[in-house]
C-alpha cells in the first residue's frame, strides 16, 4: 500500500529524530563531526516508550518559554529533552525564537536532522519569510522548492516577487487583494508588478477601499504609497474626517482625486451610513465619478443596510451595477433580495458572481431556488433541477437542504468495510499521528492538533486515501481525542463512516440528560460536536467552558433556574455538570423562542437579544427559517446555527435509524407573538 511506504519513511526520520543526541545549539550539528548514534533498537524504543514525567516537564517548561520568548532558558533545556517524543517541538521551539539571528548551517542542520516531520516543514515556512523578508533569493528559492506546506500566502507572494515574472500578475493581484493584513510579502510582490506595469493602478486602489471599507487604514496607506508615498497624508486626512474632505472638493476631479473622494465616501458609509447615502445621491458625485466607482460604493452602503437588516439595502444595491461591485457587496444583495422576496434580484446578483463562489453549495442552491421562482419558463426549472442534483447529499446544510427540494429524505450513506488490522496497525505506527496524540493527550493541544492536520492533509506524496484517513480517523477516536476523529472522518471523499464523523461519547448521560428535561438528545449532540468537538476542557477565547461551552454568568444563572443550588464555579468542566446545564440553557432558551430550532442555536452561540434583534419587528412576515439564518450578519454565527441544524439532523438519523427532514426543523422565523416575554430580558 502507498500509505505504508509513507509510513517506512516517516518511522526511519523518527528514528533518525530519536537516535540522535541533542545539544544545547543546533549549530554543532553544522559542524565536521558526526553526531553520535544509538542501535536502531535502542532508537525505536526511544520514539514508542512514554516519557518519563520529568521528561514531560522538560517539554511543558520550554513550551511555555517559547510563549513568553525566553531564549535563554530554551537553550538551556533544550540539551535536556533528547530522547522525548516530543523532542522536535523542543527544538523546534528553541531555533525558531532566535531563526532571526540564527545561521543558514543551523537550520540546514535541523531541517536535515528532523527531514521528514512537521517540524522541518514549519520551520522551513518561518525560514522562508525570513529569507524573502531579507529579499535573499539565492537561498529563498532552493528551499521553497522543497516546501510541502505551501499554503502560506506571504510564501507564495515572496515566491512570485523572487520569480519577477510579470505572467504571474494575476496571481498577485488575487493574493494581494485577499491578504487581511499589511504584510510586506505580498505587498512587496504588487509592487514589483506595478513598477512594471503588469498591474494596474486600479489594483492598488481597490486595495485601499477594501482597507477603508473593513477599517484597516494601514491597508489603504500601504497601498495608495505604491503609487505615491506623497498621497499617504491625504489617505490618513481621510480617514480621520471623510466629510472634511469631501466638502473640501468642488471643482472638476483628477484621476487621482477622484479615487481619494471614492475612499472618503467609503469610510463615510461606514461611520454613517445615512450620511453617504445623501452624499453619493449629490449631483457633483454622480457626474464626476465613474459607474465603477458609484458602484462600489453604493455595494459598501447597501452592505452595511443589509447587515442590520434595514428594509433600504435593496434600493441602495440598485444605486450601482452588479458588474463593479466586490463579491462580498453581492453576497449581502443576495441576502437582501431573499429576505425581501425579490428573486430575480438575487439571480441577478448570483449570475455575477465570481466562479469560485458560484460553485459554493450555498449559492448554487439559492441560484437553483431564484430559477425555480421565474414563472412559466420550464428551461429554469430544468436548470434548477440540475444544479439540485449537482450538491444533493447529506453532507451539508445546504446539500440537505437541495436533497429535499428534489422530494427526497435525508438518510445516512452505507458504512464502508471494516478495517482491517494491516490498516489499523499502519495509522497507529505512524510517527507524526503518534507525536501528534502525545501530545495532545500531555497539554500540547495546539501543537499536536496542528501536527495532526499535516499528517492528514496531502503533505506526504499522493496524499491520503479515504481508507487511510478513516485508519487515522479510528486511531484518534480509539483515543477518546473526539476532535481529530471527527476532523480526519471529515477529509473523506467517496468512503463515509457516520459514526465516525458524527460519534456519540458520554451518550447514555446526553440521552438521559436531554429526555429527563424533554429535548431532542439530536439537537444537543448537534451542538456539542459544533460547540467544543467533544473537548471536555475546551476553553473559547471568551471564557466559555466544557462540552457545551458555557459561560461562566449563564452557568451561575442556569445552575439556580435548573436547581443546582450547590454548583460551583470550578465544576463547569464536569461533564454532567456542563451537560445538565448546557442542555438546561439550551432548553429555556428553546422554550422563550417558541421552540424555534435555528433562534434558539442563534441565541446559544450571540446571546439572546441578538436574535430577538433579528427576528423582524412586529408586521413584518415570517420568511423561511433558511433565509433567516443566511441574513444573519455575524459570520460566525450564521455558520454555526447552519450547521448545528445540519448535524442535529444527521444525529436524529444515527439515533433513530429512520430518514430525516431538515425544512422540518428549520420551519419559518418572525416577529414575537403578542403577549410572549423572552428570556433576553432576564439573562445577565
Amino acid at each position: 500500500m502507498q500509505f505504508l511506504v509513507h509510513l517506512k519513511f516517516r518511522a526511519a526520520a523518527l528514528c533518525a529524530v530519536s537516535a540522535l543526541l541533542m545539544v544545547p545549539h543546533l549549530s554543532t550539528l553544522a559542524s565536521n563531526k558526526a553526531p553520535v548514534k544509538t542501535s536502531e533498537k535502542a532508537s525505536d524504543k526511544a520514539a514508542s516508550k512514554p516519557s518519563e514525567p520529568a521528561g514531560d516537564r522538560i517539554i511543558s517548561d520550554m513550551q511555555a518559554a517559547f510563549k513568553r520568548g525566553d531564549r535563554k532558558q530554551l537553550t538551556a533545556l533544550l540539551s535536556k529533552a533528547r530522547g522525548h517524543i516530543l523532542e522536535p517541538w523542543a527544538a523546534y521551539w528553541e531555533l525558531s525564537s532566535r531563526l532571526d539571528v540564527a545561521s543558514t548551517d543551523e537550520v540546514q542542520a535541523f531541517l536535515n536532522r528532523y527531514a521528514g516531520t512537521y517540524q522541518e516543514d514549519r520551520l522551513r515556512n518561518d525560514w522562508l519569510l525570513v529569507l524573502g523578508r531579507r529579499r535573499d533569493w539565492a537561498a529563498f528559492m532552493p528551499e521553497h522548492a522543497k516546501f510541502r506546506m505551501g499554503d502560506d500566502r506571504q510564501v507564495r507572494c515572496y515566491a512570485l516577487l523572487a520569480q519577477r515574472n510579470s505572467s504571474h500578475a494575476a496571481a498577485v493581484e488575487d493574493l494581494w487583494l485577499s491578504q487581511k493584513e499589511a504584510d510586506d510579502a505580498c505587498a512587496a510582490a504588487a509592487e514589483h508588478m506595478l513598477q512594471a506595469g503588469a498591474l494596474k493602478p486600479h489594483t492598488a486602489w481597490l486595495r485601499a477601499r477594501l482597507g477603508f471599507e473593513n477599517d484597516r487604514p494601514r491597508i489603504a496607506t500601504q497601498a495608495v504609497g505604491l503609487l505615491n508615498p506623497d498621497w499617504v497624508p491625504s489617505v490618513n486626512a481621510i480617514y480621520s474626517n471623510p466629510v472634511r474632505f469631501l466638502d473640501d472638493k468642488i471643482t472638476a476631479l483628477r484621476p487621482k482625486t477622484k479615487e481619494l473622494v471614492t475612499l472618503a465616501l467609503i469610510r463615510l458609509a461606514v461611520t454613517d451610513t445615512t450620511a453617504a447615502m445623501d452624499e453619493l445621491n449629490k449631483l457633483r458625485w454622480r457626474t464626476q465619478l465613474s459607474t465603477e466607482e458609484r458602484s462600489w460604493i453604493a455595494g459598501v452602503i447597501g452592505k452595511r443596510l443589509a447587515m442590520r437588516l434595514q428594509d433600504g439595502a435593496l434600493n441602495q444595491f440598485a444605486h450601482g451595477k452588479d458588474e463593479h461591485m466586490h463579491a462580498e457587496h453581492l453576497l449581502w444583495k443576495v441576502r437582501a433580495a431573499l429576505k425581501a422576496g425579490v428573486w430575480t434580484e438575487a439571480l441577478n446578483a448570483l449570475q455575477a458572481l465570481p466562479d469560485p463562489l458560484r460553485q459554493d453549495p450555498t449559492w448554487v442552491y439559492w441560484r437553483a431556488r431564484a430559477l425555480q421562482a421565474i414563472p412559466g419558463k420550464p428551461e429554469a426549472a430544468a436548470e434548477a433541477k440540475v444544479l439540485l442534483e449537482s450538491i444533493a447529499s447529506h453532507k451539508g446544510f445546504y446539500e440537505q437542504l437541495a436533497l429535499e427540494e428534489l422530494g427526497k429524505s435525508i438518510v445516512l450513506p452505507a458504512k464502508p468495510e471494516p478495517l482491517t488490522a494491516t490498516e489499523q496497525e499502519a495509522a497507529r505506527q505512524n510517527p507524526g499521528l503518534k507525536r501528534a496524540l502525545y501530545a495532545i493527550q500531555n497539554g500540547l493541544r495546539s501543537e499536536g492538533v496542528r501536527e495532526w492536520n499535516y499528517q492528514v492533509n496531502l503533505h506526504v506524496p499522493g496524499g491520503l486515501s479515504d481508507r487511510e484517513l478513516l485508519a487515522a480517523a479510528q486511531l484518534a477516536c480509539d483515543q477518546q481525542v473526539w476532535d481529530r476523529c471527527i476532523n480526519t472522518s471529515d477529509r473523506t471523499k467517496s468512503l463515509v463512516d457516520m459514526e465516525q464523523r458524527f460519534p456519540m461519547p458520554f451518550k447514555q448521560a446526553v440521552l438521559d440528560r436531554a429526555r429527563k428535561i424533554d429535548l431532542d438528545p439530536a439537537y444537543v449532540y448537534g451542538l456539542i460536536r459544533q460547540e467544543s468537538r467533544f473537548v471536555m476542557d475546551a476553553q473559547s477565547s471568551v471564557g466559555a467552558s466544557g462540552l457545551m461551552q458555557v459561560m461562566p454568568a449563564t452557568a451561575r444563572w442556569t445552575a439556580k433556574r435548573i436547581g443546582l443550588t450547590d454548583f460551583k464555579p470550578h465544576q463547569i468542566t464536569d461533564r454532567d455538570t456542563n451537560i445538565a446545564i448546557g442542555s438546561g440553557y439550551l432548553k429555556l432558551v428553546l422554550d422563550n423562542f417558541d421552540g424555534s430550532l435555528p433562534m434558539a442555536a442563534a441565541a446559544y452561540n450571540a446571546g439572546p437579544s441578538r436574535p430577538r434583534a433579528w427576528r423582524g419587528q412586529d408586521g413584518a412576515p415570517n420568511i423561511e427559517a433558511a433565509i433567516w439564518a443566511e441574513n444573519i450578519p455575524f459570520n460566525e454565527t450564521r455558520d454555526y446555527v447552519k450547521k448545528v441544524l445540519a448535524n442535529t439532523t444527521l444525529y436524529a438519523a444515527l439515533i433513530s435509524g429512520k430518514p430525516q427532514s431538515l425544512k422540518s426543523r428549520l420551519g419559518t422565523v418572525g416577529p414575537l407573538r403578542p403577549g410572549k416575554s423572552e428570556l433576553a430580558e432576564v439573562l445577565p
